[in-house]
């Protein structure tokens, strides 16, 4: 353990599947000024043009350099400033490197965090946001129109056309995350529309920085539908289920929401019925989800889940660190 062990956290999924706001998550659990967040895209070898010219997309690891990610990420594991590059994502061009200096939380988000194996060995603790198709084309629909201007016809093309390599280089990485938030149709009810969600939080047995969240008992199989008079929520209701499977040949344990909270304030029943959460006191988890309760999935379990998987992530640092990781109104208390 060391004080100036710099601590590396991988966040792997697709374009449009909430990395921005499980980012915004983190930034409420440790602060700005502790973490440094780098986008993989920054390592972009080839630019827009160059891509169509050859007719591959950024997702093809040619379109990558990762001897230089690799080589820039141990830098910064070992305490040394890199010149990292700059793709712009307006231009589809690369621009002029900018200076990066070490931090104690360096956050590597994108694509292929976990696709080359030199940089997936620098990676302390790693999660794949993993949302299944109905669920990322109305995501992408809601994003790339509302936001960018897109036409649907658009948006499906592009995701017809991303799908073949998102399957060959994106998906596979999956095996090597230690936590997996899978976003789901709900199984509760009919929802052709995706409008619930069943989220599954999948995690691996065996890290020894951290210990995996369980509800009730740990090891049992459990579904439970919370008190109707404890916890509000309209039809069709909520659904918790807990226990252990195989997960691409990984032993895991899985806890998994079904449905949706029509009042935040009271998650924190849900939260006293978790164990082994990394909170540092009760309702820590409830709190930080209520921070911002207007965030994408705060009224289901990819919230939950996001902030619980945040707290995990604390619990490696402090483990790795032996340094004590507080919330954004704090830096650190070294």
């Amino acid at each position: 353990m060391s004080q100036d062990r710099v601590v590396i956290i991988g966040v792997a999924g697709d374009s449009g599947c909430g990395k921005s706001t499980f980012l915004r998550r983190l930034e409420d659990l440790f602060g700005k000024e502790f973490m440094t967040v780098i986008c993989l895209d920054d390592y972009h070898c080839l630019d827009r043009k160059q891509r169509k010219e050859l007719g591959i997309t950024a997702l093809d690891p040619r379109a990558n350099n990762f001897d230089l990610m690799a080589e820039q990420i141990a830098a910064l594991k070992n305490g040394q400033a890199i010149e990292k590059p700059v793709y712009n994502h307006e231009t589809g061009t690369i621009d002029p490197p900018e200076r990066v200096e070490p931090n104690k939380l360096v956050v590597i988000e994108g694509l292929h965090p976990f696709y080359d194996e030199r940089v997936r060995k620098l990676v302390d603790f790693g999660v794949y946001l993993d949302i299944s198709e109905p669920v990322k084309i109305k995501w992408k629909i809601q994003r790339d129109m509302a936001e960018r201007g897109h036409t649907y016809e658009d948006v499906i093309a592009s995701i017809n056309a991303r799908k073949p390599d998102f399957t060959a280089y994106i998906e596979p990485q999956r095996q090597y995350a230690d936590v997996i938030i899978q976003v789901l149709p709900t199984q509760l009810v009919d929802d052709p529309d995706s409008n619930i969600l069943r989220v599954r939080l999948i995690q691996k047995e065996g890290n020894p920085n951290f210990e995996t969240a369980y509800l009730f008992d740990e090891g049992s199989t459990i579904e439970w539908r919370p008190c109707g008079r404890k916890l509000t929520c309209a039809y069709p209701g909520i659904k918790l289920f807990y226990g252990p499977e195989t997960y691409l040949g990984n032993e895991v344990s899985v806890l998994e929401i079904d449905g949706q909270f029509d009042n935040l304030e009271e998650i924190i029943y849900i939260e006293s019925h978790l164990s082994r959460i990394g909170t540092k006191y009760y309702g820590e988890m409830t709190e930080l989800l209520l921070k911002h309760k207007d965030y994408p999935g705060s009224n289901n379990g990819t919230g939950l889940f996001q902030v619980l998987v945040g707290l995990k992530m604390r619990e490696t640092y402090e483990k790795l660190t032996g340094q004590v990781a507080t919330t954004s109104s704090q830096v650190a208390k070294v």
